[in-house]
């Protein structure tokens, strides 16, 4: 059983937790937080927890593996040290904020002969296999995938405070928060496009509350909308020569169903997984106990193009992070 380490305590840590315990591949051991008193209001609900507020006392610990869930401007540099500690090290999405920090961890990780792995959850769905396998015979004319949904922090941002979410300091956003799903999507299904756009409703640091992308392919184009100020119930569609593939949604997909020209409906076999992280903490465990360096370097070159797409969407946009001005 792998033991696992925490950084960031918040709701998305104890959703990873849960997921993690269920699957039977890890055991919680540390949390760390900068102020003691909230990693132990964290971790009152586990027991045989040990908690930090030294982030170099932490990594001392003998944990396998830390889950960080901090402010997606500090992802790299606790990455960065936890890997040099000799820990696996999962990154919650974004795991950087530019594609040159993410080359840098990798070889990090490769120095140390450890696992770095971002959880795009949405990446590691049986269901994006099935859709793979599915639209392999198509010709595909294009996508509309979208993610956007109003975000419990508006209401601090609306009073005036400035929420991490929508930080300029920590590198917050709808497309690096929601954007990240469509553009996993995306690459999954249908490789790095040629060029990318993003045009965004922003805030007066720059940060984009929505946006509409454009990832442009040889042939065709898929269309991203993200969106933290907006809620939108609004279905994916990918466009194929033979009909319309409609999924429900961009992550933790239930249903799939293919209709073609003239009427008649497909349903693929999706079986949703029971919690929305069970299927990427499986993942993630499987590889560090039954190592596919096959499949890893795919992961990995998978996720360089996200994070390259991301920051050119970014540039486009004019969306500048604290540290880049």
């Amino acid at each position: 059983m792998l033991k696992l380490g925490i950084i960031g305590t918040g709701a998305i840590s104890h959703h990873f937790i849960e997921a993690a315990h269920t699957s039977g591949e890890y055991q919680l051991v540390a949390v760390y937080s900068r102020k003691i008193e909230t990693a132990e209001r964290f971790a009152s609900q586990y027991s045989n927890v040990t908690l930090f507020d030294q982030l170099d006392e932490f990594f001392k610990h003998p944990f396998d593996v830390v889950y960080v869930a901090s402010p997606n401007s500090l992802h790299y540099s606790q990455a960065k040290v936890a890997l040099s500690a000799g820990k696996h090290v999962v990154l919650e999405k974004p795991a950087v904020t530019q594609p040159h920090e993410w080359q840098e961890l990798i070889e990090v990780a490769q120095e140390n002969q450890r696992f770095i792995f971002e959880a795009a959850r949405n990446y590691h769905e049986y269901a994006f296999a099935t859709i793979k396998n599915f639209l392999a015979d198509k010709h595909v004319l294009g996508a509309d995938f979208n993610y956007a949904k109003y975000s419990s922090k508006m209401p601090n941002l609306l009073a005036g405070d400035t929420p991490n979410v929508f930080s300029d300091r920590f590198a917050g956003g709808a497309l690096m928060d929601l954007g990240i799903y469509p553009l996993y999507a995306a690459v999954c299904l249908f490789g790095k496009p040629t060029r990318a756009t993003y045009q965004a409703q922003k805030l007066d640091n720059s940060i984009d509350l929505n946006g509409d992308g454009i990832l442009s392919y040889p042939n065709y184009q898929v269309h991203i909308k993200a969106g933290k100020n907006i809620t939108s119930n609004l279905p994916c569609e990918i466009y194929t020569t033979d009909g319309t593939l409609t999924l429900n949604t961009i992550e933790h997909v239930q249903s799939a169903t293919f209709t073609d020209h003239q009427g008649n409906e497909v349903q693929l076999p999706i079986q949703q997984a029971p919690h929305t992280m069970t299927e990427e903490v499986d993942a993630f465990a499987h590889m560090i106990n039954q190592p596919d360096q096959t499949l890893y370097q795919q992961w990995l070159t998978d996720a360089t193009d996200v994070h390259q797409v991301l920051y050119a969407m970014r540039q486009d946009a004019g969306i500048r992070f604290e540290a880049e001005k």
